[in-house]
């Protein structure tokens, strides 16, 4: 799965000549947290954030009155203040480099841009996670069955995908887990978990873990 598939696209942007003043009015009315500064033509410059104003910003226990204190905000424009040199992220990229970048660098989300650094979307920890939910089919009806490999080797995915095709069962998602023992999760359209779990035990296998999950 690609960036692009998961990016917001066409998000809304905010000018460098914009007041702290006018960017906090903006996060207020949408219920947004961050927002890409953008260039007339669309180039990504900077990127302004909730965390970003805070830190630049005086608060109110200070010395300052209020009027002072709204004075600052109506008078600096967010340019002084913006990340200016944004981690950003390829449209083609996989999904999977997008959340090792957040993770990596400590941020929750990535301005997706091209070749010339025109901005095209947005990806968020929420897209992220949004998107490994879906993968895992976690809202769809069936069975969810883990099976614990006690022998890593090949052919074993071939082998339970024969088993159950065999008997008219419907693999919709699959995944692996790799830690002190192999965990291969399956997830069936078909709701009757135990008739699975049965079908797997019987022919050698361990299964761990049956959930089902109807409409």
């Amino acid at each position: 799965m690609y960036v692009k598939n998961k990016m917001t696209r066409n998000p809304v942007t905010i000018s460098k000549n914009v007041t702290i003043a006018e960017a906090l009015d903006m996060f207020a009315a949408n219920d947004f947290h961050r927002l890409p500064v953008t260039d007339s033509t669309n180039r990504l410059i900077g990127l302004i954030t909730e965390g970003v104003i805070q830190a630049n910003t005086p608060s109110h226990a200070t010395s300052l009155s209020i009027h002072e204190l709204n004075y600052i905000l109506n008078k600096t424009n967010i340019e002084s203040i913006m990340i200016k040199n944004v981690i950003t992220i390829n449209p083609d990229a996989l999904l999977e480099e997008a959340a090792d970048k957040m993770r990596r660098h400590g941020i929750n989300c990535l301005p997706v841009v091209d070749a010339s650094h025109k901005l095209l979307g947005i990806i968020t920890q929420k897209d992220i996670f949004g998107s490994f939910i879906e993968l895992m089919g976690y809202y769809e009806e069936g069975s969810r069955i883990v099976v614990e490999v006690l022998e890593d080797k090949v052919g074993i995915l071939a082998s339970i995908s024969a088993l159950l095709a065999e008997k008219n069962i419907n693999i919709t998602n699959l995944a692996v887990y790799h830690d002190d023992v192999v965990n291969v999760v399956i997830r069936v359209s078909d709701t009757d978990g135990e008739k699975i779990r049965n079908l797997l035990e019987e022919a050698g296998y361990l299964v761990t873990d049956v959930r089902v999950n109807k409409a």
